[in-house]
Parts: C-alpha cells; sequence; structure tokens
C-alpha cells in the first residue's frame, strides 16, 4: 500500500478556504497475511505492546468511545512522552480511531487511525493513517509528517511481523 501526505483543509486535500480549519494527512499501509480478526487482536492487545511496538511503547485503556486511553509515544531515537488520546472508534476487525491534543484545541489536533480491510486470499489492507488540523498546521505541516511517517512504517512492519507469526 503506498504512503504519502496531503495538506488542504478539512473540506478540501488542497488549500483552506474561508473558514476551514487547514489539516495535512500522513496515509501509511501494509498488507498482512491473517484475516482482519486476528490483526485486530494483536492491534488492540494493549498490554503486548512492549514486546513488539516500536512506536507506541505502552498502551492501556478501554475500547470503548468516549474512554480515554493512556499511550506512551517513543518512536526509536525520538524522545517518549505520555498521552491520553479520546478513543473515538473501535469496531472489531474494521477500525480503530483516536483524538489526541498535542497542543490546545483549534490551534492542533490529531486524529490517529487504522482501518482494516479483508483482501483476497484471507490477508487485510492495514491502512494507518493521521491527520492534523488546527490554525498551526500550515506552518508545522512537513515537520508533522517528518516525525511520524518512520514511525508508523516501522510500526506497520512490527504489527505485520507480529500477526503473520503467531498466525502461522
Amino acid at each position: 500500500m503506498p504512503r504519502s501526505a496531503r495538506s488542504g483543509s478539512a473540506g478540501s486535500p488542497e488549500r483552506a478556504g474561508a473558514g476551514e480549519v487547514p489539516r495535512r494527512e500522513v496515509l501509511t499501509g501494509i498488507e498482512i497475511e491473517a484475516a482482519p480478526s486476528r490483526v485486530w487482536e494483536v492491534l488492540t492487545d494493549f498490554s503486548s505492546y512492549r514486546e513488539w511496538n516500536p512506536m507506541i511503547r505502552e498502551a492501556s485503556g478501554e475500547l470503548v468511545p468516549g474512554r480515554r486511553l493512556k499511550l506512551r509515544f517513543a518512536p526509536e531515537g525520538g524522545k517518549g512522552r505520555m498521552f491520553r488520546p479520546k478513543l473515538l472508534v473501535a469496531e472489531p476487525g474494521r477500525e480503530l480511531r483516536w483524538l489526541g491534543n498535542p497542543g490546545f484545541p483549534g490551534f492542533m489536533e490529531s486524529e490517529h487511525y487504522f482501518t482494516l480491510e479483508e483482501a483476497a486470499g484471507g490477508k487485510t489492507d492495514v491502512a494507518h493513517n493521521m491527520f492534523f488540523h488546527g490554525l498551526l498546521v500550515p506552518l508545522l505541516g512537513r515537520r508533522l509528517e517528518s516525525s511520524v511517517l518512520k514511525p508508523f512504517e516501522d510500526m506497520n512492519a512490527a504489527l505485520k511481523r507480529r500477526v503473520e507469526k503467531t498466525e502461522a
């Protein structure tokens, strides 16, 4: 699956118009040789993250929309930090999505999400994406992208290894 970044507003991928909030989206993905239900099991087994996840080293919380998760984002070579995003979607075998506030609401927010789609041959296409929105996005856009793209790709590869290893 391709990776890319897009800039724009919530209403348009090109640019923000009057009254629209600027946004930037980072898109990554990977194909995993397992059913979506198995990928979901590994992705939502927060207590095992420290064993395999190179990006989110610790995770806890209930998979109930509206609840807060506790995550420690600590990609290799970066400073680790704890944050408590609000869980927006937890649809087993389909989607996991949370809203974070790395800055101040309205100035800088992020939505991090995974979607799982069944592919031919019992495989799963995993989209692992994030979009940033807020008034600071035009100033920080490329920096935001570079800070998450490699960690996302590393997590995707680790998720694939973990699922396929335990699937065999």
